[in-house]
């Protein structure tokens, strides 16, 4: 029986290899919506391409989801249909835009020595057949993407002067949720899981409401550091009182320094790290204790001790006393001893035990801070410092480096002017950070003097906060006490000498 008219054309149809491709450069639900509508419209385009003499047929399609081309971050997708196209493995490339496939010059020649090669067509929904083998299919392409490329550029341009303008106003910027402040509203969104790719509802936000054990934990931390306690005790502390970051992960030391080092903990508002001004949310610390903490967090002159913390209230605090030697000493175990020992860090001298030690010079402490005259421990406070007004300065000097720099970038001063004015201005604001700093300080004796129970007081303190107090308060140097007289036996006071600082 002869074949039908219809079955001899499909025998004799001719059959184009089709790659489909699709991107979009933000996918903010996450439900690939938009590639999902540029894969159905090129299917589309490929039933209207197809006639009775050639059929194409969509062989792969590829698809970045939340990737932007003008990026210039590698598409996987992409280059995976790239090499399809080098191997031979499609004559025909179907995309809803030309700008799904290229906003760089550099990708888009890159593209058409490809189609030179292979002979690659390229069919688009909405701008038609690019062919790329012609001198006007190729002026086409380029400057279809240059129009792509201007059009991010300027989106580039739109986005950042609303980041800024939002900065400016004292607006929070978007991304995570800053560590202090974020309170629900009430109100629900809808947004999907990352983990498990399901629709969820989270809480809105109001980021100008601090969380009040946030805002608490800001400002112990501040104030624990300028009263000469450690960052790794403030981690410590809020690990103890269950406190993590606004990712729900526990605080680690850098994290934490980090966080105290945010301006936005001073109600400041930044701008691609320049303070630009004050922000509309609640502050957790006033300028001159956030001033304060970053001058003594970025000192590079602070003694920090790297390894293991100390857990001994004198450790490298206390002075060796055998004969001239200016070293402080260090707690172990010694010998056969099975306690915790002072020792000259240089290993010379005898052996002290560090707990009848440090609870002598305790006892010292405990005793002159519960006299009626501790009050007149504690040191004059700032009051001749206007902290306002040094702000003000600050932030004037900070305005007049910016106008310099606009200045030199147009022209209108020499290299040599602006470094000679920028090194003035520069030393200027360090003087005032410094005296910022200085204002802010905190002593440490200031929550012990007074206190109702000073013993108590003492036991409520982290170790940084007691070591603090020792070194503002005296100096201890530990003595020789002589063969066959360790502390193991006896404990010699006269062989503590205490010399009071203040």
């Amino acid at each position: 029986m002869p074949p039908t008219p219809t079955a001899a054309i499909e025998t004799t149809r001719r059959v184009i290899r089709c790659y489909v491709y699709a991107r979009i450069s933000q996918d903010r639900t996450g439900a690939h919506l938009g590639t999902d509508r540029q894969i159905e419209d090129c299917r589309a385009l490929a039933d209207r391409l197809t006639t009775p003499e050639i059929l194409y047929e969509i062989v792969q399609v590829f698809e970045d989801n939340d990737l932007s081309a003008y990026s210039g971050k590698p598409r996987k997708e992409y280059i995976e249909m790239f090499t399809g196209l080098e191997d031979g493995d499609a004559s025909v490339v179907l995309a809803w835009h030309t700008d799904r496939l290229h906003r760089s010059p550099v990708e888009l020649e890159d593209y058409i020595s490809l189609s030179e090669r292979r002979s690659v067509l390229t069919h688009t929904v909405q701008a038609g057949l690019i062919d790329l083998s012609t001198p006007h299919g190729r002026m086409t392409a380029r400057i279809l993407g240059a129009v792509a490329r201007q059009e991010s550029e300027h989106k580039g341009a739109r986005v950042a002067r609303k980041r800024k303008q939002k900065a400016q106003a004292g607006e929070f910027g978007g991304g995570i949720r800053p560590f202090g402040w974020g309170v629900p509203t009430g109100e629900k969104r809808k947004k999907i899981d990352k983990k498990t790719g399901e629709e969820i509802e989270v809480d809105v936000l109001d980021m100008n409401k601090g969380r009040p054990d946030e805002i608490e934990a800001l400002a112990y931390g501040t104030n624990l550091v300028l009263s000469g306690g450690s960052v790794n005790a403030w981690a410590a502390w809020m690990a103890e009182k269950g406190i993590l970051s606004s990712q729900g992960n526990t605080l680690k030391r850098t994290d934490a320094r980090l966080l105290l080092l945010r301006p936005r903990n001073a109600g400041l508002a930044v701008y691609q790290g320049e303070e630009i001004g004050e922000g509309t949310w609640e502050a957790a610390v006033n300028v001159a204790q956030f001033r304060g903490v970053t001058a003594h967090l970025t000192n590079p002159s602070r003694i920090t001790h790297r390894g293991n913390k100390p857990k001994w209230l004198g450790s490298r605090i206390y002075q060796c006393g055998v004969g001239e030697c200016t070293e402080t000493v260090k707690c172990g175990r010694a010998g056969n001893s099975s306690k915790p020992s002072y020792r000259c860090v240089t290993g010379h001298g005898g052996t002290r035990l560090a707990e009848k030690v440090d609870n002598y010079v305790t006892d010292l402490i405990l005793e002159r801070l519960s006299r009626k005259d501790a009050v007149d421990l504690l040191l004059p406070g700032p009051q001749d410092l206007d902290v306002a007004q040094l702000q003000l300065q600050s932030d004037e000097i900070t305005k007049r480096l910016g106008d310099m720099a606009i200045m030199f970038g147009s022209g209108k001063m020499t290299m040599a002017q602006f470094t000679e004015a920028s090194d003035v201005a520069r030393a200027q604001l360090d003087n005032i950070t410094a005296k910022l700093a200085k204002a802010s300080k905190k002593d440490p004796l200031v929550s012990m003097v007074g206190a109702p129970d000073v013993r108590q007081a003492w036991k409520d303190l982290e170790l940084d906060h007691k070591r603090a107090i020792l070194r503002s308060l005296l100096t201890v140097k530990i003595l020789p006490v002589g063969r066959g007289r360790n502390s193991g036996s006896v404990f010699r006071t006269e062989a503590i000498q205490v010399d009071w600082v203040r």
